[in-house]
């Protein structure tokens, strides 16, 4: 199979755990969680279910989750059979398929079985991380292609990044994934609410931390370490690097996405007594983090090869042989 072909299957991939890493949102949002009752794979006894709000909803998350599950599986298979020397891109595709397995299991348990607000995040972690996953199958793919158009081979093995770098980004992205947690810890506590205006909450700089208040304030207070942490990747990948196009933009792209989550956070807490607006931001809050997360995996993995001076892996690395 050809880039061009494993190209489009992994954009495909991607788009297909997007959706089901959004409808996860909206079910929980919406409180559609027990739309087909504690019943699963049917709902309320039935394949098609009635048609209340609720059973459709949290139906069409099931019906996207299980075509996201078949996708991931056949990605897997063909970049296991076709890019044999791209050990990343099979590492990518791998946990792709792993992650979303598991947070379909998460889902399903969730659902026969209601548990507590702290693993229900972890649901939400974890669909994260098999979208992620396909974001950085999606960037591996498209940067193949791109180097073997343009010949950069020579360029690719005088680029380097340091060991504080990497390390820096493997921080920023770790760190990410903490306030994540937190932040779906928040939604499903419905603590939201805990802190009214912005950037103060409730107007004070150090609220009464208790109950809901304290749970969106550690959000508010680890989001804003985390825009600090996210800015120094994007300018130590920006000034450090000009002869790495791709490290650069990554970190561009992370920085610019770190402003956007910001401002959509604050768009939420103002619209929390509109009900319909409030479920817009907050839903554009998570496709920006899903996106934020994805390209700061992704860098992740490049500085980390980019820091070892492996010559044999940086040559091969767009000296692909496609397969008929």
């Amino acid at each position: 199979m050809d880039t061009k072909r494993l190209k489009w299957l992994s954009y495909a991939s991607c788009l297909v755990m997007l959706l089901a890493t959004f409808g996860g949102s909206v079910v929980t949002k919406t409180e559609s969680g027990l739309g087909c009752g504690n019943e699963w794979p049917l709902c309320h006894g039935e394949f098609v279910p009635a048609h209340t709000v609720a059973s459709v909803i949290e139906y069409s998350h099931r019906a996207v989750s299980g075509a996201a599950g078949l996708l991931t599986l056949a990605t897997f298979i063909a970049f296991w059979r076709y890019r044999k020397n791209r050990k990343d891109l099979q590492a990518f595709s791998l946990l792709a398929l792993i992650f979303v397995m598991v947070q379909a299991f998460m889902g399903a348990m969730a659902v026969m079985y209601p548990t507590s607000s702290a693993v229900m995040a972890l649901h939400f972690g974890f669909s994260l991380i098999a979208f992620a996953s396909s974001v950085m199958l999606v960037l591996g793919i498209r940067e193949e292609e791109r180097g073997r158009a343009a010949g950069r081979e020579a360029g690719a093995k005088a680029a380097r990044v340091s060991r504080t770098f990497r390390n820096l980004t493997w921080i920023a992205t770790g760190y990410t994934y903490i306030v994540v947690y937190i932040g779906a810890y928040v939604s499903h506590t419905d603590s939201a609410g805990g802190c009214s205006g912005w950037p103060l909450c409730n107007g004070q700089l150090i609220p009464e931390l208790s109950g809901g208040v304290g749970i969106a304030f550690a959000h508010r207070v680890a989001a804003a370490i985390l825009m600090v942490v996210i800015a120094a990747v994007g300018h130590v990948a920006f000034r450090k690097h000009p002869d790495l196009p791709e490290i650069r933009m990554l970190g561009l792209a992370a920085t610019l996405l770190m402003i956007v989550q910001v401002f959509t956070g604050a768009f939420i807490v103002y619209t929390l007594t509109n009900y319909h607006v409030y479920l817009f931001a907050s839903l554009a809050h998570i496709i920006v983090l899903a996106a934020l997360f994805g390209v700061l995996s992704y860098l992740s993995v490049r500085t980390w090869q980019l820091s070892r001076g492996e010559k044999d892996r940086l040559n091969s690395r767009f000296d692909v042989e496609t397969t008929p």
